[in-house]
């Protein structure tokens, strides 16, 4: 169910996941979450989400992710 909320159309937004309905991408639901905003602030600041929908966009990256694919990360000199 939560998986047709987020789609994705070249003429939108270029192609990036977006909840249906909306120009709010994925990332950058997640780009707010982690910089610790609350469900509640990120939809003062954009009417037209949804908890759901936000809730979509954390299980599409989720399923994104647990694809059999190893993301190298660089460690930092220091």
């Amino acid at each position: 169910m939560l998986q047709s909320l987020i789609t994705s159309d070249p003429k939108v937004m270029m192609g990036k996941p977006v909840v249906a309905g909306t120009r709010i991408t994925v990332e950058l639901v997640l780009e707010k979450l982690a910089a610790g905003e609350t469900i509640e602030q990120i939809l003062s600041e954009h009417p037209r989400l949804t908890a759901e929908g936000i809730r979509a966009a954390i299980a599409f990256a989720a399923e994104a992710l647990r694809a059999d694919v190893v993301y190298p990360l660089e460690t930092l000199a220091g």
